[in-house]
């Protein structure tokens, strides 16, 4: 059976950091392509960052630069370190994973529930 579970997310000041975490069994993290996305109330769910079977990852515009995806395939965890933070970063934030690179199209075959992350102004 697949999990999927995220943990890092918290109430944190503009500018600070957060290092969100994805922790994954069942699946061979190694031929999984991960992503992560976030949603408010009342929007659809964004794709945020994501990194393909093959390594290549993909960051959506507004968070270039500030986030960095990476992963520790001995450990099967999905990392997204995020700086500068931003009000507007506020969302609760999924990791996915499936074996087809979905890019931020939010087909992931696996989802987490999600954790929550407030930035106050």
């Amino acid at each position: 059976q697949v999990q999927v579970v995220e943990s890092g997310g918290g109430l944190v000041q503009a500018g600070g950091s957060l290092r969100l975490s994805c922790t994954t069994s069942g699946l061979r993290f190694a031929a999984y392509s991960m992503g992560w996305f976030r949603q408010v109330p009342g929007k659809e769910r964004e794709g945020v960052a994501t990194i393909a079977i093959y390594g290549r990852t993909m960051y959506a515009d507004s968070v270039k630069g500030r986030f960095t995806i990476s992963q520790d395939k001995a450990k099967n965890t999905l990392y997204l370190q995020m700086n500068s933070l931003k009000p507007e970063d506020t969302a609760m934030y999924y990791c996915a994973a499936d074996r087809i690179d979905w890019w931020f199209v939010a087909k992931y075959n696996y989802w987490g529930r999600g954790t929550q992350v407030t930035v106050s102004s």
